[in-house]
Protein backbone atom coordinates (compact mmCIF):
# COMPACT_ATOMS: atom_id res chain seq x y z
CA UNK A 1 0.00 0.00 0.00
CA UNK A 2 1.05 3.52 -0.95
CA UNK A 3 -0.16 7.08 -0.33
CA UNK A 4 -0.05 9.04 -3.36
CA UNK A 5 -1.17 12.56 -3.69
CA UNK A 6 -3.21 13.03 -6.80
CA UNK A 7 -3.49 16.87 -7.78
CA UNK A 8 -6.11 17.63 -10.89
CA UNK A 9 -5.76 20.90 -13.12
CA UNK A 10 -8.99 22.84 -14.02
CA UNK A 11 -9.26 20.89 -17.59
CA UNK A 12 -9.57 17.93 -15.24
CA UNK A 13 -12.29 18.94 -13.22
CA UNK A 14 -13.91 21.63 -15.74
CA UNK A 15 -17.30 19.87 -15.67
CA UNK A 16 -19.99 17.51 -13.87
CA UNK A 17 -18.52 14.58 -16.38
CA UNK A 18 -14.80 15.05 -15.75
CA UNK A 19 -15.47 15.46 -12.01
CA UNK A 20 -17.21 11.73 -11.65
CA UNK A 21 -14.21 11.00 -14.10
CA UNK A 22 -11.53 11.83 -11.42
CA UNK A 23 -13.52 10.41 -9.02
CA UNK A 24 -13.74 6.82 -10.70
CA UNK A 25 -9.92 7.32 -11.04
CA UNK A 26 -9.21 8.34 -7.41
CA UNK A 27 -12.06 5.67 -6.41
CA UNK A 28 -9.56 3.06 -7.83
CA UNK A 29 -6.62 3.44 -6.46
CA UNK A 30 -8.68 3.20 -3.01
CA UNK A 31 -9.66 -0.20 -4.25
CA UNK A 32 -6.24 -1.01 -4.75
CA UNK A 33 -5.90 -0.47 -0.76
CA UNK A 34 -3.66 2.46 -1.63
CA UNK A 35 -4.04 6.12 0.49
CA UNK A 36 -5.19 8.88 -1.52
CA UNK A 37 -4.51 12.29 -0.65
CA UNK A 38 -6.36 14.89 -3.92
CA UNK A 39 -5.46 18.30 -4.66
CA UNK A 40 -7.76 20.22 -7.26
CA UNK A 41 -7.87 23.35 -9.44
CA UNK A 42 -11.01 25.96 -9.49
CA UNK A 43 -13.20 24.35 -12.50
CA UNK A 44 -11.77 25.38 -15.63
CA UNK A 45 -12.35 29.53 -16.37
CA UNK A 46 -13.67 30.08 -12.96
CA UNK A 47 -11.13 31.82 -11.86
CA UNK A 48 -11.06 34.01 -14.74
CA UNK A 49 -14.83 34.47 -14.12
CA UNK A 50 -13.79 35.76 -10.62
CA UNK A 51 -11.76 38.34 -11.29
CA UNK A 52 -14.06 39.46 -14.31
CA UNK A 53 -16.59 40.25 -11.66
CA UNK A 54 -13.85 42.17 -9.63
CA UNK A 55 -13.03 44.03 -12.25
CA UNK A 56 -16.78 45.25 -12.80
CA UNK A 57 -16.95 46.43 -9.56
CA UNK A 58 -13.64 48.16 -8.75
CA UNK A 59 -10.81 49.06 -10.87
CA UNK A 60 -7.54 48.56 -8.49
CA UNK A 61 -9.37 45.64 -5.89
CA UNK A 62 -7.20 45.27 -2.94
CA UNK A 63 -5.05 41.85 -2.95
CA UNK A 64 -6.87 40.81 0.06
CA UNK A 65 -10.27 41.25 -1.42
CA UNK A 66 -9.55 39.58 -4.50
CA UNK A 67 -7.50 36.44 -2.13
CA UNK A 68 -11.14 36.06 -0.82
CA UNK A 69 -12.60 35.96 -3.40
CA UNK A 70 -10.84 33.80 -6.40
CA UNK A 71 -10.01 31.15 -3.29
CA UNK A 72 -14.05 29.86 -3.53
CA UNK A 73 -13.51 28.72 -7.25
CA UNK A 74 -11.41 25.61 -5.72
CA UNK A 75 -13.80 25.26 -2.93
CA UNK A 76 -16.99 24.72 -5.38
CA UNK A 77 -14.30 21.83 -7.04
CA UNK A 78 -13.86 19.90 -3.76
CA UNK A 79 -16.91 19.62 -2.57
CA UNK A 80 -18.60 18.31 -6.01
CA UNK A 81 -15.47 15.61 -5.82
CA UNK A 82 -15.93 14.62 -2.28
CA UNK A 83 -20.34 13.64 -3.15
CA UNK A 84 -19.02 12.31 -6.38
CA UNK A 85 -16.87 9.64 -4.24
CA UNK A 86 -19.45 9.79 -1.94
CA UNK A 87 -22.03 8.90 -4.78
CA UNK A 88 -19.66 6.04 -5.85
CA UNK A 89 -18.58 4.59 -2.25
CA UNK A 90 -15.38 6.05 -1.25
CA UNK A 91 -15.66 7.83 1.87
CA UNK A 92 -14.16 11.42 1.77
CA UNK A 93 -13.65 14.90 3.25
CA UNK A 94 -13.34 17.87 1.80
CA UNK A 95 -11.11 20.62 3.27
CA UNK A 96 -9.97 24.07 2.25
CA UNK A 97 -6.60 25.24 2.45
CA UNK A 98 -7.02 26.76 5.73
CA UNK A 99 -8.96 23.85 7.40
CA UNK A 100 -6.15 21.93 6.38
CA UNK A 101 -3.89 24.11 7.93
CA UNK A 102 -1.87 25.06 4.71
CA UNK A 103 -0.03 28.53 7.05
CA UNK A 104 1.76 31.07 4.45
CA UNK A 105 2.99 34.55 4.09
CA UNK A 106 1.25 37.64 4.18
CA UNK A 107 1.80 38.07 0.76
CA UNK A 108 -1.42 38.38 -1.13
CA UNK A 109 -1.94 36.83 -4.58
CA UNK A 110 1.47 35.32 -4.36
CA UNK A 111 1.95 33.52 -0.79
CA UNK A 112 4.55 30.99 0.22
CA UNK A 113 3.97 28.19 2.23
CA UNK A 114 5.71 27.97 5.48
CA UNK A 115 4.38 25.00 7.09
CA UNK A 116 1.44 22.78 6.78
CA UNK A 117 -0.26 20.68 9.65
CA UNK A 118 -0.83 17.13 9.14
CA UNK A 119 -3.05 15.93 12.02
CA UNK A 120 -6.53 16.21 10.22
CA UNK A 121 -5.43 14.33 7.25
CA UNK A 122 -3.77 11.31 8.49
CA UNK A 123 -6.80 11.10 10.91
CA UNK A 124 -8.99 11.00 7.70
CA UNK A 125 -6.44 8.05 5.77
CA UNK A 126 -6.47 5.97 9.18
CA UNK A 127 -10.19 6.00 8.54
CA UNK A 128 -9.77 4.98 5.31
CA UNK A 129 -11.06 7.95 3.44
CA UNK A 130 -9.92 9.92 0.89
CA UNK A 131 -9.04 13.48 1.46
CA UNK A 132 -9.84 16.14 -1.05
CA UNK A 133 -8.13 19.19 -0.16
CA UNK A 134 -8.44 22.94 -2.35
CA UNK A 135 -5.27 23.77 -3.91
CA UNK A 136 -3.40 27.08 -4.70
CA UNK A 137 -4.79 28.47 -1.30
CA UNK A 138 -3.96 28.69 2.07
CA UNK A 139 -3.91 31.18 5.11
CA UNK A 140 -1.72 33.46 7.26
CA UNK A 141 -0.86 33.42 10.78
CA UNK A 142 -3.49 35.57 11.04
CA UNK A 143 -6.10 34.24 9.87
CA UNK A 144 -6.51 35.97 6.12
CA UNK A 145 -7.16 34.03 2.90
CA UNK A 146 -4.27 34.03 0.71
CA UNK A 147 -3.62 32.61 -2.79
CA UNK A 148 -0.32 31.16 -4.05
CA UNK A 149 -0.10 32.73 -7.62
CA UNK A 150 -1.88 31.16 -10.30
CA UNK A 151 -1.02 27.69 -10.95
CA UNK A 152 -0.27 27.71 -7.31
CA UNK A 153 -2.49 24.17 -7.18
CA UNK A 154 0.83 22.20 -8.41
CA UNK A 155 2.92 23.65 -5.63
CA UNK A 156 -0.15 22.49 -3.18
CA UNK A 157 -0.17 19.42 -4.23
CA UNK A 158 3.69 19.23 -4.27
CA UNK A 159 4.11 20.56 -0.78
CA UNK A 160 1.22 18.47 0.78
CA UNK A 161 3.41 15.43 -0.58
CA UNK A 162 6.61 16.68 1.07
CA UNK A 163 4.56 17.41 4.41
CA UNK A 164 2.94 13.71 4.13
CA UNK A 165 6.21 12.11 3.00
CA UNK A 166 4.25 10.35 0.63
CA UNK A 167 5.54 7.48 -1.80
CA UNK A 168 4.85 10.09 -5.13
CA UNK A 169 2.86 13.26 -6.12
CA UNK A 170 0.93 12.74 -9.10
CA UNK A 171 -0.15 15.74 -11.81
CA UNK A 172 -2.92 15.11 -14.08
CA UNK A 173 -3.28 17.20 -16.46
CA UNK A 174 -4.39 17.34 -20.43
CA UNK A 175 -0.89 16.11 -21.61
CA UNK A 176 0.69 12.20 -20.83
CA UNK A 177 3.89 13.89 -19.81
CA UNK A 178 6.79 15.71 -20.22
CA UNK A 179 7.55 16.10 -24.51
CA UNK A 180 11.25 16.64 -25.89
CA UNK A 181 9.31 19.82 -27.28
CA UNK A 182 5.66 21.26 -27.61
CA UNK A 183 3.85 18.58 -29.23
CA UNK A 184 1.50 21.19 -30.96
CA UNK A 185 4.32 22.83 -33.20
CA UNK A 186 6.63 19.60 -33.40
CA UNK A 187 4.91 16.80 -34.82
CA UNK A 188 8.27 14.35 -34.22
CA UNK A 189 8.59 15.41 -30.30
CA UNK A 190 7.91 11.97 -28.08
CA UNK A 191 7.63 11.48 -24.52
CA UNK A 192 10.19 11.58 -22.05
CA UNK A 193 10.02 8.42 -19.72
CA UNK A 194 12.27 10.60 -17.10
CA UNK A 195 13.75 13.64 -16.36
CA UNK A 196 15.65 15.43 -13.71
CA UNK A 197 14.27 18.41 -11.53
CA UNK A 198 16.99 20.54 -12.67
CA UNK A 199 16.15 19.99 -16.44
CA UNK A 200 12.59 19.96 -15.61
CA UNK A 201 13.26 23.81 -13.37
CA UNK A 202 14.98 24.99 -17.01
CA UNK A 203 12.16 24.03 -19.26
CA UNK A 204 9.37 25.20 -16.52
CA UNK A 205 10.99 28.99 -16.43
CA UNK A 206 12.19 28.69 -20.36
CA UNK A 207 8.62 28.42 -21.56
CA UNK A 208 7.13 24.99 -20.86
CA UNK A 209 3.78 24.97 -19.65
CA UNK A 210 3.23 21.91 -18.26
CA UNK A 211 3.83 22.35 -14.45
CA UNK A 212 4.50 25.63 -12.28
CA UNK A 213 8.22 26.08 -11.42
CA UNK A 214 8.00 26.51 -7.92
CA UNK A 215 6.34 22.89 -7.13
CA UNK A 216 9.70 21.62 -9.16
CA UNK A 217 11.48 23.58 -6.84
CA UNK A 218 9.55 22.01 -4.33
CA UNK A 219 9.90 18.94 -4.99
CA UNK A 220 13.81 19.06 -6.20
CA UNK A 221 13.95 20.40 -2.33
CA UNK A 222 12.26 18.07 -0.73
CA UNK A 223 13.05 14.82 -2.93
CA UNK A 224 9.46 14.08 -4.06
CA UNK A 225 9.11 11.70 -6.59
CA UNK A 226 6.81 14.05 -8.97
CA UNK A 227 4.84 11.94 -12.36
CA UNK A 228 2.85 13.53 -14.62
CA UNK A 229 0.43 11.88 -16.37
CA UNK A 230 -2.72 12.32 -18.56
CA UNK A 231 -6.38 12.54 -16.93
CA UNK A 232 -8.36 12.33 -20.40
CA UNK A 233 -6.87 8.85 -20.80
CA UNK A 234 -9.03 5.57 -19.24
CA UNK A 235 -5.85 4.02 -19.58
CA UNK A 236 -2.75 6.55 -18.82
CA UNK A 237 0.02 5.51 -19.63
CA UNK A 238 3.63 5.66 -17.22
CA UNK A 239 3.72 9.19 -17.69
CA UNK A 240 7.00 10.96 -17.18
CA UNK A 241 8.60 10.94 -13.66
CA UNK A 242 10.96 13.78 -12.48
CA UNK A 243 13.50 12.85 -10.36
CA UNK A 244 16.47 14.24 -8.31
CA UNK A 245 19.51 14.43 -10.21
CA UNK A 246 21.45 11.59 -8.24
CA UNK A 247 25.33 12.64 -8.57
CA UNK A 248 26.30 9.64 -7.02
CA UNK A 249 24.13 7.35 -9.45
CA UNK A 250 24.08 8.72 -12.59
CA UNK A 251 22.80 7.14 -15.64
CA UNK A 252 25.78 5.16 -17.71
CA UNK A 253 24.82 7.97 -20.64
CA UNK A 254 22.80 11.23 -20.05
CA UNK A 255 21.01 11.99 -23.39
CA UNK A 256 22.70 15.25 -24.78
CA UNK A 257 19.10 17.34 -25.11
CA UNK A 258 15.93 16.52 -23.23
CA UNK A 259 14.51 19.05 -24.60
CA UNK A 260 13.64 22.03 -26.57
CA UNK A 261 11.63 24.87 -24.97
CA UNK A 262 10.43 28.26 -26.72
CA UNK A 263 8.67 31.17 -25.43
CA UNK A 264 6.78 33.86 -27.73
CA UNK A 265 6.35 36.59 -24.73
CA UNK A 266 9.35 38.20 -24.94
CA UNK A 267 10.04 41.73 -25.77
CA UNK A 268 13.47 42.92 -26.45
CA UNK A 269 14.56 47.28 -25.12
CA UNK A 270 18.42 48.64 -26.05
CA UNK A 271 19.08 51.77 -24.78
CA UNK A 272 21.48 53.01 -27.80
CA UNK A 273 24.77 55.20 -27.09
CA UNK A 274 25.24 54.66 -23.25
CA UNK A 275 28.28 56.14 -21.23
CA UNK A 276 30.77 53.42 -21.77
CA UNK A 277 31.79 53.91 -17.85
CA UNK A 278 30.78 52.10 -14.30
CA UNK A 279 27.96 51.59 -13.05
CA UNK A 280 25.92 52.46 -16.14
CA UNK A 281 24.40 48.48 -16.17
CA UNK A 282 22.83 49.47 -12.70
CA UNK A 283 21.38 53.12 -13.95
CA UNK A 284 19.40 51.10 -16.83
CA UNK A 285 18.48 48.14 -14.81
CA UNK A 286 18.06 49.78 -10.96
CA UNK A 287 14.73 51.25 -12.07
CA UNK A 288 13.58 48.31 -13.81
CA UNK A 289 14.07 46.36 -10.97
CA UNK A 290 12.45 48.31 -8.95
CA UNK A 291 9.12 48.50 -11.01
CA UNK A 292 9.35 44.41 -10.41
CA UNK A 293 9.77 44.09 -13.86
CA UNK A 294 11.50 40.51 -14.33
CA UNK A 295 14.69 41.06 -16.62
CA UNK A 296 15.89 37.95 -18.75
CA UNK A 297 18.58 37.65 -21.29
CA UNK A 298 21.38 40.74 -21.33
CA UNK A 299 23.84 42.14 -23.83
CA UNK A 300 26.32 44.94 -23.78
CA UNK A 301 28.29 46.19 -26.72
CA UNK A 302 30.98 48.55 -26.91
CA UNK A 303 31.34 50.99 -29.94
CA UNK A 304 34.60 51.19 -31.62
CA UNK A 305 35.23 54.50 -30.10
CA UNK A 306 35.22 53.07 -26.44
CA UNK A 307 33.02 55.64 -25.46
CA UNK A 308 29.46 54.71 -25.70
CA UNK A 309 27.56 51.18 -25.66
CA UNK A 310 24.41 49.56 -26.65
CA UNK A 311 22.62 47.87 -24.06
CA UNK A 312 20.22 45.30 -24.32
CA UNK A 313 17.99 42.89 -22.88
CA UNK A 314 14.95 40.99 -22.74
CA UNK A 315 11.57 41.45 -20.74
CA UNK A 316 7.76 40.07 -20.70
CA UNK A 317 5.71 40.82 -23.00
CA UNK A 318 3.33 42.31 -20.54
CA UNK A 319 6.01 44.36 -18.98
CA UNK A 320 7.86 46.04 -22.62
CA UNK A 321 5.50 49.78 -22.42
CA UNK A 322 6.09 49.90 -18.81
CA UNK A 323 9.48 49.43 -19.01
CA UNK A 324 10.39 51.26 -22.35
CA UNK A 325 8.62 54.48 -20.12
CA UNK A 326 11.10 53.93 -17.64
CA UNK A 327 13.55 53.71 -19.87
CA UNK A 328 12.95 56.79 -21.84
CA UNK A 329 13.81 58.91 -18.39
CA UNK A 330 17.01 57.46 -18.10
CA UNK A 331 18.21 57.57 -21.45
CA UNK A 332 17.46 61.53 -20.75
CA UNK A 333 18.92 61.76 -17.06
CA UNK A 334 22.58 59.82 -18.37
CA UNK A 335 22.82 61.52 -21.70
CA UNK A 336 22.35 58.40 -23.90
CA UNK A 337 20.94 58.16 -27.48
CA UNK A 338 17.35 56.32 -27.57
CA UNK A 339 15.87 53.65 -26.81
CA UNK A 340 14.57 51.04 -29.21
CA UNK A 341 12.53 47.85 -29.03
CA UNK A 342 11.07 45.07 -30.46
CA UNK A 343 8.01 43.13 -29.13
CA UNK A 344 8.27 40.55 -32.28
CA UNK A 345 10.65 38.13 -30.91
CA UNK A 346 10.52 34.94 -29.10
CA UNK A 347 13.43 32.86 -27.23
CA UNK A 348 14.02 29.32 -28.13
CA UNK A 349 15.99 27.02 -25.81
CA UNK A 350 17.82 23.53 -25.51
CA UNK A 351 17.93 22.14 -22.26
CA UNK A 352 19.89 18.91 -21.13
CA UNK A 353 22.42 17.80 -18.47
CA UNK A 354 24.24 16.10 -20.84
CA UNK A 355 25.67 18.69 -22.11
CA UNK A 356 27.94 19.20 -19.49
CA UNK A 357 29.99 16.91 -20.54
CA UNK A 358 29.86 17.18 -24.62
CA UNK A 359 31.09 19.77 -26.88
CA UNK A 360 30.32 21.57 -29.81
CA UNK A 361 26.20 21.90 -28.69
CA UNK A 362 26.03 25.60 -29.20
CA UNK A 363 27.97 24.91 -32.46
CA UNK A 364 25.53 22.76 -33.84
CA UNK A 365 22.93 24.67 -32.89
CA UNK A 366 23.57 27.78 -34.40
CA UNK A 367 24.64 25.76 -37.32
CA UNK A 368 21.37 24.34 -37.66
CA UNK A 369 19.39 27.47 -37.29
CA UNK A 370 22.19 29.40 -39.82
CA UNK A 371 21.13 26.69 -42.74
CA UNK A 372 17.50 27.15 -42.13
CA UNK A 373 17.98 31.04 -42.70
CA UNK A 374 16.99 31.97 -38.96
CA UNK A 375 18.99 35.06 -37.66
CA UNK A 376 20.62 34.62 -33.91
CA UNK A 377 19.98 38.50 -32.25
CA UNK A 378 21.25 37.53 -28.43
CA UNK A 379 22.41 34.17 -26.72
CA UNK A 380 22.50 33.06 -23.23
CA UNK A 381 23.99 30.13 -21.93
CA UNK A 382 24.12 27.84 -18.49
CA UNK A 383 25.85 24.56 -17.74
CA UNK A 384 22.67 22.66 -18.85
CA UNK A 385 20.95 25.34 -21.42
CA UNK A 386 21.41 27.50 -24.10
CA UNK A 387 19.13 30.02 -25.36
CA UNK A 388 18.76 32.23 -28.19
CA UNK A 389 16.21 34.66 -29.21
CA UNK A 390 15.24 35.03 -33.13
CA UNK A 391 11.93 36.58 -34.81
CA UNK A 392 8.95 35.68 -33.80
CA UNK A 393 7.70 34.34 -37.02
CA UNK A 394 10.52 31.60 -37.00
CA UNK A 395 9.61 30.17 -33.87
CA UNK A 396 8.28 27.36 -35.35
CA UNK A 397 10.74 26.49 -38.11
CA UNK A 398 13.52 26.80 -35.14
CA UNK A 399 12.28 24.24 -32.78
CA UNK A 400 10.88 21.73 -35.51
CA UNK A 401 14.69 21.92 -37.19
CA UNK A 402 16.82 21.79 -33.86
CA UNK A 403 14.74 18.88 -32.96
CA UNK A 404 15.80 16.81 -35.54
CA UNK A 405 19.27 18.35 -35.75
CA UNK A 406 19.70 16.97 -32.09
CA UNK A 407 18.69 13.28 -32.45
CA UNK A 408 15.13 13.64 -30.97
CA UNK A 409 12.84 13.13 -33.11
CA UNK A 410 10.82 9.88 -32.31
CA UNK A 411 10.72 6.73 -34.52
CA UNK A 412 8.48 6.00 -37.31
Amino acid sequence: MALYVQKFGGTSVGTVERIKKVAERVGRFRKEGHDVVVVVSAMSGETNRLIALAKDIHDEPSPREMDMLVSTGEQVTIALLAMALEQQGTPATSYTGAQVGIITDKAYTKARIKKIDTEAINQDLKAGRVVVVAGFQGVDEEGNITTLGRGGSDTTGVALAAALKADECQIYTDVDGVYTADPRICSKASRLDTITVEEMLELASLGSKVLQIRSVEFAGKYKVPLRVLSSFEDNEGPGTLIVADDEENPSMEEPLISGIAHNTNEAKLTVLGAPDIPGVAARILGPIGDANIEVDMIVQNVSPDGKSTDFSFTVGRGDYKKAKALLEDIVTEMGAGKVVGDTAIAKVSLVGVGMRSHAGVASLMFKTLASAGINIRMVSTSEIKISVVIDENFTELAVRTLHTAFGLDKAE
